[in-house]
C-alpha cells in the first residue's frame, strides 16, 4: 500500500494495487474508487484531503508491515 498525496491539487491517493485502471466511480463527493477490469479495488482518491483528514501523523495498528520506506 502507499500514500501519495499532491499539494498542488491537495488530494490524497491511497494505492492498494498496482497496475492498469479500467473504471473510476464517484463514491461521494471528493471521493473516488479506481477499480482493474476484474473489478478489483486499486486505489482510492480523495480530492481536498487537507480539510477532510488530519494528514499532520500516521499511524498503523496490527499491520503485518515487514518495511516502512518515507520519501
Amino acid at each position: 500500500m502507499k500514500l501519495h498525496y499532491y499539494p498542488e491539487t491537495d488530494s490524497l491517493y491511497v494505492e492498494f494495487k498496482t497496475g492498469p485502471g479500467a473504471e473510476t466511480r464517484v463514491v461521494s463527493d471528493g471521493l473516488n474508487v479506481d477499480l482493474n477490469a476484474a473489478g478489483n479495488v486499486l486505489g482510492f482518491d480523495i480530492y481536498h484531503a487537507s480539510k477532510r483528514l488530519d494528514l499532520s501523523a500516521l499511524e498503523t495498528e496490527s499491520l503485518p508491515v515487514r518495511s516502512i520506506k518515507v520519501c
